[in-house]
């Protein structure tokens, strides 16, 4: 239903922008861009869907192996106390467990590739436990907030990006990024448990959550010391090196229980196929939305207005030309990435919104993508509290971004 509304505002919003740029500044083509969006974002839903239908059909073909082989019940014990108590509507030994802790692992190292059939699967598996189909339940919403957080540990493709833009030092970003995403998450997480009165304070989460912590700070306090080439180096040799042991042990303990690998391999990436098709209408729909949202012009009015806002109260704006990349993450990823690496072309990767962008971009997840492609792939229509709990722990995120921009790099 909230869905539903927002779908609708965008193109509400879309038409009077255009009204006002046609009337007002005599714009003639807006309505002609505006047109042609509808058309690329369509053909893009459906080039993002057949993209994903390689990567979906692998990864819950290993995922089966998994299964089957015992390896997603190995690492569901490894987080059931905790999930236990975020989760108490899924049963302590159900498979939806493992697949979440696999899908935040896949995040959390950045590799987005891996996460999303992961995430599919998780989603598909709390389906099964839900009474109402058409309806959210709360196992799934704070999977889908936890998830559109973006907790990343070894932000690569930031990385990548900057290096690619010209930054002298690419992975001066890191721990900004890691503390940004860590507090985003943070704040997801309460949003979620203060709706569906999840007790924060019990022994066990706050054991996790320290625990956590603990990592973090430790990663942080392990980065600081390292030279750019060695960040660099090491972050991607422990995400693929991770992702291919992975791999290996999910085929070694299939082999090791005596199930037939390669037949479990290929019943499992069947299902990649089916999700991939119900996903098209989903993505194409909200894309197409976005799209028209951006065409008309009306992100730019937004931030030229908030821009003119702060002015006149005498406070610094080197931060308003980030803020695009900030608006549209939660919108369209690639979106997003477009606006980053144009604001470093125009501004300098080593400038201070060149910097505050690569945080921008790095720091969440594009919760209005994931909400659309995961209730999606199994026809959840109302999504309650998932969007205004997600879109919390994006503001939450920005927010933080700016802060500790300014404590970092000025």
């Amino acid at each position: 239903m909230v869905l539903n509304y927002i779908w609708i505002a965008f193109f509400l919003i879309a038409l009077v922008v255009g009204l006002v740029r046609l009337i007002f500044f005599g714009d003639t083509e807006i309505f002609t861009k505006m047109v042609t969006s509808t058309f690329d974002n369509a053909k893009t839903g459906f080039e993002i869907s057949l993209g994903l239908t390689g990567v979906l059909a692998l990864w819950l073909g290993l995922m089966k192996i998994g299964e089957q082989g015992g390896a997603i019940a190995m690492l569901a014990k490894v987080a059931k106390p905790f999930f236990r108590r975020l989760f108490p509507e899924v049963p302590p030994d159900h498979p939806a467990h493992g697949s979440i802790i696999m899908n935040f692992a896949a995040n959390m190292l950045g590799l987005d590739n891996a996460a999303t059939p992961l995430g599919l699967k998780a989603m598909q598996e709390l389906q099964e436990l839900n009474p109402v189909k058409d309806t959210a339940t709360n196992a799934q919403i704070m999977f889908l907030v936890l998830n559109t957080s973006g907790l990343t540990v070894i932000p690569i493709s930031i990385m990548v990006y900057r290096a690619q833009a010209g930054a002298v030092n690419p992975t001066d970003i890191f721990l900004p990024l890691l503390l940004v995403t860590f507090i985003n998450t943070l704040i997801g997480l309460i949003a979620v448990a203060i709706v569906q009165r999840i007790n924060l304070f019990d022994r066990v989460i706050l054991a996790y959550l320290v625990g956590l912590t603990a990592l973090i700070a430790a990663t942080i306090w392990y980065f600081s010391g390292l030279t750019q080439e060695q960040i660099a180096t090491i972050s991607n040799l422990v995400a693929n090196l991770t992702l291919f042991s992975v791999i290996c042990s999910f085929v070694i303990l299939g082999l090791v229980r005596r199930i037939n690998v390669y037949d479990a391999f290929i019943e499992g990436a069947k299902e990649g196929f089916s999700v991939a098709i119900r996903i098209i209408p989903y993505l194409v729909a909200i894309l197409v939305a976005i799209g028209v949202f951006r065409a008309s012009g009306a992100l730019d009015f937004l931030v030229s207005g908030i821009g003119q806002m702060f002015a006149a109260m005498g406070l610094d704006t080197s931060w308003v030309p980030g803020l695009p990349t900030a608006i549209m993450k939660p919108l369209s990823g690639s979106g997003a990435r477009g606006m980053m690496l144009d604001t470093m072309k125009t501004y300098g990767a080593d400038s201070f919104v060149g910097r505050l962008v690569s945080i921008f971009q790095g720091a969440s997840d594009t919760t209005f993508y994931i909400l659309a492609l995961y209730f999606g792939s199994v026809g959840v229509k109302k999504t309650r509290h998932a969007v205004a709990c997600g879109l919390i722990a994006d503001f939450a995120g920005i927010i933080a971004a700016i802060f500790i921009a300014y404590l970092f790099f000025t």
